[in-house]
């Protein structure tokens, strides 16, 4: 599988990783079968995971997902042929999505990470959200002790604007951007967000890029796809979204995630698909069609 090289770190990972949300969120599947996804991502050549401390059912559940991944990882004896990255910056109060970017909860919420992880250095520590709360400045900073501490080996933002990245960069070298990007959300596009990490060697990482649970149905409801789809050897609509994401930029890697083996085996075929120019605006007036 292609793989990129994660900001200036060095590391190359995947250019298809997997996303460990849905094996720990409301509705996840037992924990065998999660296992058996990051087992058959692993089988697969995927070398690049991301997580949070939030992928959980509520705060009384912080770590489940990065507990999940550490255990199979070590069981599978390939902690470190695999970059986990790992979110601070939200909690889970009776389930709900709450943001805290205090730099006290930043701090407790890495060291319970690290518990979690089972390390003493988080490969990449993405800063999950702003708080409107709380100045930016005070949150980057924040993380950048973390990473000036060895605590982290990298940073990075995520569901930020191109204003912000900018000014997290005055104060911490940034490897990554991890912002949604889909058929329905091209914001980062449009706003220059991926072009201007392109030009500063900053992973751009788009997550939910088939649009969720919700919006896959209508992916896999629409007769463009389908019959582009099967131009290409019986492409999934949901393989078509993820090549065609791969196809914005040379320096991005796909996370969508995944709750069954066959998902991440579907995502990783996306890699290999080839789309010429007139395929590409095929599908862009494809998912112009789209219900929003």
């Amino acid at each position: 599988m292609q793989t990129v090289q994660l900001g200036r770190t060095g590391r190359r990972v995947t250019r298809v990783g997997l996303g460990g949300m849905p094996l720990s969120i409301q509705g996840r599947p037992d924990r065998a079968r999660a296992k058996d996804v990051i087992r058959r991502a692993v089988e697969l050549g995927v070398n690049f995971i991301d997580t949070a401390d939030v992928y959980c059912l509520d705060d009384a559940d912080l770590g489940h997902n990065e507990r999940l991944i550490a255990e199979t990882l070590d069981a599978l004896g390939a902690r470190d042929d695999v970059t986990v990255a790992t979110k601070g910056g939200l909690t889970r109060p009776e389930g709900r999505w709450e943001n805290d970017g205090r730099p006290e909860h930043l701090r407790r919420a890495c060291e319970h990470s690290l518990r979690m992880l089972g390390t003493d250095r988080i490969d990449l520590y993405q800063l999950h959200a702003p708080d409107r709360r709380v100045p930016f400045g005070e949150s980057v900073g924040a993380v950048a002790r973390l990473y000036e501490e060895g605590k982290v080996a990298s940073v990075g933002l995520s569901n930020v604007s191109l204003m912000q990245v900018e000014a997290a960069l005055a104060l911490v070298p940034v490897t990554s951007v991890q912002n949604r990007y889909n058929p329905w959300d091209r914001s980062s596009e449009l706003d220059g967000i991926i072009r201007f990490c392109d030009q500063r060697s900053i992973t751009f990482l788009p997550y939910s890029p088939v649009g969720g649970a919700r919006r896959v149905t209508l992916l896999r409801e629409s007769e463009e796809l389908r019959e582009i789809g099967a131009r290409h050897g019986g492409a999934t609509p949901e393989e078509l979204v993820l090549a065609w994401i791969l196809g914005v930029s040379p320096s991005l890697a796909v996370i969508p995630g995944a709750s069954r083996p066959a998902s991440i085996e579907s995502s990783v075929r996306a890699a290999s698909l080839h789309l010429d120019d007139r395929t590409r605006r095929e599908l862009e007036e494809a998912f112009r069609a789209l219900p929003a």
